[in-house]
C-alpha cells in the first residue's frame, strides 16, 4: 500500500468521504471560538508561539505542506529512497529549542539540539522516515560510566503534522489557522538532560512527516520508532552517547504504551540497544478497554485518530469503516486527521461515537460483532512477550480514559511471564468523570518519582520487583 495522508481543506466538511490519499498541499482548518478561551490560558505556559504559517521553509515541492494554518518545514518531506539499516541518520539540522540560554562556556543550557530524520520499519516490514530530536545536555552525567541516553515516547499529541513533539521543543506553543498544540513533555526532557542524561524523542511513524498519516497507537510502529531513535542517537555530529551507553525508555499515556511495546519488542528488533530500564506510565496495553474509556470522554476525538491509523495500515478495514460509518462519522475522520489534541477536546469532546456510526452502536459493540476488528485489536494488545530490562509500570486508581484495569493487567502479565517489574498504583481521589483529570494527574505528580527511577538505572543501580505484592495492590 503507497503511504497516505489524509488532507484538509477548512475544518467543515460539507462532503464525508473516506480518508484520501495525502500529498504536500495546503490544509486549513478553524477552531471555534472557544480557542480564544485556551489560547490565553495557555499562554503562559510556553515561550514562543507559533504564527500561522510560520514554522519552517516552504517545501521542495511547488507548495508548501500546510496543516491547520502551520506550514510543516521542507525538512519534514522525506526522500523518495530511504536507507537500508533501522536507525540509520536520512538527514539532521540545528533544531534551536523554545526554552534555551547561552552558558558561560559558550554551550547553550539546558543543551544542544539537533532535529532528526532516521530509517525505521513499520508494522508491515515496510521502511519509514521517522523525525525526532536530540539532545546533547550541557550538564556532567555524575551517576556513573558513560553519559547514558533516555529514548523519549511523548503523549498523545494528535495526528496532525504541526503536533509533532520534535516541532514542540522549537515551539512550545503552536497556534494556527485552526490549531493548538502544547509540548507538555518538554518538562520530563528538561528534567532529565538537567541530570546529565543525553535525550532522542521519537515524533512517531507519520507525525511530521509528510508522507503518510500518523499510526496513533500502533504497538509496532511505536515500539520501532522510538528504538530506532536510540539508535540514530549514536550517529548524531557531536553526540557524546555510544553504543555502549545505557539506555532508558520514557513515555505516559500513548507515551507509555510505545515504551511498553519498545520494552517487549527490543530483545528481537533492536538487541544493540543497551536497554536498562522502561519508565511505561498509563500504558494503552489492551486497545478494547481504552477505547471503551476514550467513548464520551474529552478526548474522544482520539476514536478517530485510531481508526485513521488503523485504516491505513490495512487497507482491507477501509470497506469495514465505510460500511459502518455515517456521513458524520466520515467527516469526522477526516475533521481528526489534521487535529492536535487541543483542536479535538473542542471539536470533538463528550461526543459519543454512537452519532459516527451507521447502526447507532458505539464502536465498542461494532468491534464486539466484526471477527476483524476484534483480530487487529489482539495484536495490538501489549504484555505477550516478556521485556528483557526492568520495568516501572505506573497507574491512577481513578483513570477513567486510559482504565486503569487493563494497565494493571499489563503488570500481571509481565509478572507472570518473569519479568522485572515495578509497580506503582498512584493513589488520588476521583478528579471529575471523562474529563481527562484523572489521566493527567498522576502524570504530573508521579514523574519526578518515574524520573528518579530511571535515572537510577541509568546508573547501573539495581532494583527489586514487586510482583510478590501484586495481589494486594490496587
Amino acid at each position: 500500500m503507497s503511504p497516505r495522508k489524509i488532507t484538509r481543506s477548512s475544518s467543515t466538511v460539507n462532503t464525508p468521504h473516506l480518508p484520501e490519499p495525502r500529498r504536500p498541499g495546503r490544509r486549513t482548518g478553524r477552531l471555534p471560538a472557544a480557542v480564544t478561551g485556551l489560547g490565553a490560558a495557555v499562554a503562559c505556559l510556553a515561550a514562543a508561539v507559533v504564527p500561522a504559517s510560520a514554522t519552517g521553509a516552504a517545501s521542495a515541492g511547488p507548495e508548501p505542506v500546510v496543516s491547520r494554518g502551520v506550514t510543516i518545514p521542507a525538512f519534514y518531506n522525506p526522500p523518495a529512497q530511504l536507507p537500508s539499516a533501522d536507525g540509520a541518520l536520512v538527514r539532521t539540522e540545528p533544531l534551536p529549542l523554545g526554552l534555551s540560554l547561552p552558558g558561560l562556556d559558550g554551550r547553550r543550557l539546558p543543551g544542544t539540539a539537533t532535529r532528526l530524520m532516521y530509517k525505521s520499519t513499520d508494522a508491515g516490514g515496510g521502511p519509514v522516515a521517522v523525525t525526532g530530536a536530540y539532545i546533547e545536555p550541557a550538564a556532567a552525567w555524575k551517576g556513573g560510566g558513560s553519559r547514558p541516553l533516555v529514548a523519549l515516547a511523548s503523549g498523545t499529541m494528535g495526528q496532525g503534522d504541526q503536533c509533532a513533539p520534535s516541532l514542540s521543543l522549537q515551539n512550545p506553543l503552536t497556534i494556527g489557522e485552526g490549531t493548538v498544540s502544547i509540548g507538555y513533555d518538554n518538562l520530563a526532557v528538561y528534567r532529565f538532560l538537567a541530570a546529565g542524561a543525553a535525550v532522542v524523542v521519537t515524533d512517531y511513524a507519520g507525525l511530521g512527516t509528510t508522507d503518510r498519516l500518523h499510526t496513533y497507537v500502533n504497538r509496532v510502529d511505536e515500539g520501532h520508532a522510538l528504538l530506532d531513535a536510540a539508535r540514530a542517537a549514536r550517529s548524531v555530529a557531536g553526540a557524546s552517547v555510544t553504543s555502549a551507553s545505557r539506555v532508558g525508555l520514557y513515555g505516559y499515556s500513548q507515551g507509555g504504551g510505545a515504551s511498553a511495546s519498545a520494552a517487549e519488542l527490543q530483545s528481537s528488533y533492536a538487541p544493540d540497544v543497551n536497554l536498562a530500564g522502561t519508565y511505561a506510565g498509563a500504558p494503552p496495553a489492551d486497545l478494547t478497554e481504552v477505547m471503551k474509556g476514550i467513548d464520551g470522554s474529552a478526548l474522544a476525538g482520539a476514536l478517530g485518530w485510531s481508526i485513521n491509523g488503523f485504516a491505513q495500515s490495512d487497507p482491507s478495514l477501509e470497506a469495514v469503516v465505510a460500511a459502518n460509518t455515517n456521513d458524520v462519522g466520515k467527516a469526522a475522520l477526516k475533521d481528526t486527521s489534521t487535529m492536535c489534541v487541543g483542536d479535538a477536546i473542542l471539536g470533538y469532546g463528550f461526543t459519543n461515537s454512537k452519532k459516527w456510526t451507521a447502526s447507532g452502536k458505539p464502536i465498542a459493540d461494532i468491534i464486539a460483532a466484526e471477527p476483524k476488528l476484534q483480530a487487529i485489536l489482539a495484536q495490538q494488545r501489549i504484555g505477550n512477550l516478556k521485556p528483557t530490562a526492568p520495568v516501572r509500570l505506573a497507574t491512577g486508581v481513578q483513570d477513567d480514559i486510559v482504565g486503569h484495569k487493563q494497565a494493571r493487567q499489563l503488570a500481571v502479565d509481565w509478572c507472570r511471564k518473569g519479568g522485572d517489574i515495578t509497580y506503582e498504583a498512584v493513589l488520588l481521589p476521583n478528579l471529575g468523570d471523562k474529563l481527562l483529570t484523572n489521566h493527567l494527574a498522576p502524570l504530573l505528580t508521579d514523574q519526578g518519582s518515574a524520573i528518579s527511577w530511571l535515572t537510577d538505572r541509568l546508573a547501573g543501580r539495581k532494583t527489586t520487583s514487586n510482583c510478590w505484592s501484586m495481589p494486594v495492590q490496587p
